[in-house]
This record gives structure tokens, sequence and C-alpha cells, in this order.
């Protein structure tokens, strides 16, 4: 069972409020501050790119194997010639949050950080990956607000808790069951699930077969073919035979794996 803990319940700041812990809730326009419109429109740019701008969020354990198929999908888009930014918890918290530890204030911050980001990558067209546990719902919900639900893909990555701690890839699950590592989200602090994500992805397929991050990719990709954000077709950009990125990764000696969904 996953660690409940307490209940999550900050409110939701009003629109033009800051949400940084400690920070004074001035609107823009008490704080002087004006919005300088661009010359160039996201419709404009997004034309450009054949895609629509949407960030496609990855929420749930450590070990859960967002960031895996987050990676997945990111090679199958870009053999498709889709502009993609790979956004990723532990690479945010080496630069631009590194100032940033994991209380719930902090964490929160953390997400309404990357959510900026995201923001200023989808309003450019790309198609933004990010990964990251985003434990409390509130701050998941927060971003959906701020970007609008036509730009917000929350993918469930729905993986047992049992799964993930069997998983363990970074050592951290061991850590915190013998108390070297406290907040552990799913130990001894909460994750809430989202409740109504536009994809989940589970741990097995409906024949019950383990799912493998190509077919978890397949999905995502399935969904944004759908839903209109690739606008080109995939015969028009395929890459024949290796792609260069992958020609790249052989000649350092990095094995390639077959991204090809």
């Amino acid at each position: 069972m996953l660690a409940l803990g307490r209940s999550i319940s900050r409110k939701l700041p009003a629109h033009g409020m800051s949400s940084c812990p400690g920070a004074q809730y001035l609107t823009a326009r008490e704080q002087h501050i004006t919005w300088h419109e661009g010359g160039v429109s996201r419709e404009a740019k997004e034309a450009l790119l054949h895609q629509k701008g949407c960030v496609v969020w990855f929420t749930g354990l450590s070990g859960s194997g967002k960031s895996t198929v987050a990676c997945t999908l990111e090679h199958a888009l870009y053999r498709r010639g889709v502009t993609t930014a790979l956004l990723d918890g532990d690479n945010i918290r080496h630069g631009l949050n590194c100032n940033l530890g994991f209380s719930e204030a902090e964490r929160a911050e953390n997400i309404r950080r990357v959510g900026e980001v995201t923001k200023l990558f989808v309003e450019t067209g790309v198609i933004t990956l990010a990964s990251f546990i985003s434990p409390y719902r509130i701050d998941r919900d927060l971003v959906r607000q701020r970007m609008g639900c036509r730009d917000f893909i929350e993918v469930y990555m729905k993986i047992p808790l049992e799964v993930c701690e069997s998983r363990d890839p970074k050592g951290l699950y061991k850590l915190a069951r013998c108390g070297k590592i406290k907040c552990f989200t799913g130990i001894d602090d909460p994750y809430e699930a989202p409740e109504r994500p536009e994809i989940t992805l589970d741990v097995d397929d409906p024949q019950g077969r383990r799912q493998s991050p190509e077919a978890m990719a397949r999905i995502i990709l399935a969904y944004l073919e759908e839903h209109g954000y690739l606008r080109t077709p995939l015969s028009n950009n395929a890459v024949k035979g290796p792609s260069r990125g992958a020609a790249g990764l052989a000649q350092k000696k990095v094995p390639a794996l077959d991204y090809s969904i």
C-alpha cells in the first residue's frame, strides 16, 4: 500500500498571483509588470513545424518507467521528424531547480517552475515530454489550469508499488526502507493518483502480458495522432534504415535500441 499520510489540499492561486512559497500574492498590475506579445503567433510556429504544441506529462512512482517511456517516445517522434523537448525530474534538479529540496512547499515550487518552462516550449509548437513523479494532484492541476486542458496530456504510469520497488534502479527504495531517505514518495510520503488522466498505462496489457516501453510509447503516439497533434503522415518523415540518431549512438559506442514503433 502507498503511504497516504496527510491530505494535500492547498488552494489554487487566483489568475495572475504567484504560487511560490513565501511569495507575496500581488497581481502583475500591482507589480507594474506588463505582458509583451511576440511578433510571430503560436499558430504560425506550429504551421512551420507541422505539429501542435502540447505537454505529455508523465506522473507516477519512482521506478514506474516514466523516463524510459518518455525517452522511447522521444525517439519515435524524432524518427517522424517531430520537434520535441524532454524534461526529466532528476535533470531539472541539477540546474533550474538545484536550490529546491523535497518538502511539500519545495515539491510544489519544483512543479510550478517546470510547468512554466513547459508552457514556453508548448507555445512555440514544441511537443514537450515532462517526466516527474509530481506526487500531489493539486500541483499537476495547477499546471493544467495554467496551460489549458488542450495543451496538457496527463499520462499516469499506473505501476504497483511492489513492481517499482522490485526494480529500484537507483537503489532509492532500499535507502528509504532503512530510513536513510525521508519523505520518499510511496513509502512515507503520499502519491495522489490522477482522477481523470488522458492516458493510463498499466504494467500489463489486457492479455496479462507485461507491457514494454515500446508498447506504452505506441499508445501515446496513437493518442497524439488521433487528437491532431501530429499533422505530418508517417510516410513523409519516416527514416529509412537506421536513423541518424541511432548512427550517432553507434559512433559513441552506446547501444542503440529499436524505437521504430
